[in-house]
């Protein structure tokens, strides 16, 4: 029971955060879902589709799995599934609020600002980062291979995004980007200079 109660408060602390900014920028007339909408190349809409269906089989597989299933991992497995949600949602709310009002989802039409403060001079996409840690956290908690095969599917989708939207961040920013890139990596960690 303790374990659905963990998982239960993760997911809505880490959806919180995400609703939550969604809608600030909704007040503020910012259009923050983007994914597979607009005038963008067939392929990034439907790497940004898929994507988004994704995401949300996987939250719909974890909340069967929190209600459905019985955990199956030893209790230190679901204990450092626990501990992995709660770091991705520390790290996903300070990854949305870092970015203030340059945070999407999707690739943007208009032009936002480039984001290296922060929780962005250790990574470059550190809200993807939390989402795989989130992953991982209900799969460590929840295990069933559904929920893991939604989980895998989501995690690679995630990755294909990143690779577009580092595409659009190179012809948006250029050169700014290309030394931001060379400094921090894609996930974790920053490169020796």
């Amino acid at each position: 029971m303790l374990t659905k109660i963990w998982a239960i408060s993760i997911l809505a602390a880490f959806y919180f955060f995400y609703i939550a900014k969604m809608l600030i920028q909704a007040g503020q007339s910012i259009k923050t879902n983007q994914a597979g909408k607009g005038n963008k190349p067939l392929k990034v809409r439907i790497i940004e589709r898929i994507m988004s269906l994704a995401a949300i089989l996987t939250i719909i597989a974890e909340i069967i799995s929190i209600f459905a299933i019985t955990p199956v991992f030893p209790k230190p497995v679901v204990l450092l599934g626990a501990v992995t949600g709660i770091v991705a949602v520390v790290l996903f709310a300070t990854a949305v609020i870092t970015m203030k009002k340059s945070w999407r989802v999707g690739i943007p039409e208009e032009k936002t600002a480039i984001v290296t403060n922060g929780i962005y001079r250790i990574s470059r996409n550190p809200a993807f980062l939390g989402f795989d840690l989130l992953y991982l956290s209900m799969a460590l908690m929840l295990f069933n291979i559904p929920l893991l095969l939604c989980s895998v599917w989501a995690a690679v989708m995630l990755h294909l995004q990143i690779l577009q939207e580092e595409k659009w961040l190179d012809q948006m920013f250029g050169e700014e980007y290309r030394n931001y890139s060379r400094k921090v990596m894609r996930y974790l960690g920053r490169r020796r200079q």
